[in-house]
């Protein structure tokens, strides 16, 4: 999906809590830096793993249908195949995100086709991180 970039810059500035699938702890993966790296810019990070309790010092949820408190991000670290299922698990959500991210590499036609009919914006392709720090946006 093509994204007007001040609209883009606006929208991340309202964003305070970024839910991340596929979060992962492990020295050298880019999860793991990015994750690290959204904490250090203020953000309220919540990893998102079928089997881990505690990532980064923070509790972790087997799925974002689980995360007691609204999310304004969906960061998707998986490999395009699962992004449909995750984007079922978001319309499952109690308070649905401003956003569904999906990480460099990583597009989803059904993902995009099943969130298309909400107030979801959906981002392929691209890194957070990169466009966080790109626009300057900090908590």
């Amino acid at each position: 999906m093509l994204v007007n970039e001040k609209e883009l810059a606006a929208l991340l500035r309202e964003v305070k809590s970024i839910a991340i699938i596929g979060a992962s702890d492990k020295p050298g993966r880019p999860v793991d830096g990015i994750g690290r790296a959204l904490i250090e810019r203020g953000f309220d990070v919540i990893p998102v793993h079928p089997k881990r309790k505690n990532i980064w010092g923070l509790p972790t949820y087997a799925s974002v249908k689980d995360i007691p408190e609204p999310v304004d991000c969906v960061d998707l670290f998986r490999a395009p195949q699962w992004c449909a299922e995750h984007a079922r698990e978001v319309l499952e959500m109690p308070t649905l995100p401003k956003i569904f991210w999906m990480q460099s590499g990583v597009t989803s036609a059904e993902a995009c086709e099943i969130l298309a009919e909400h107030d979801i914006l959906v981002i392929e392709d691209r890194c957070l991180m990169v466009d966080v720090s790109r626009l300057g946006i900090r908590r």
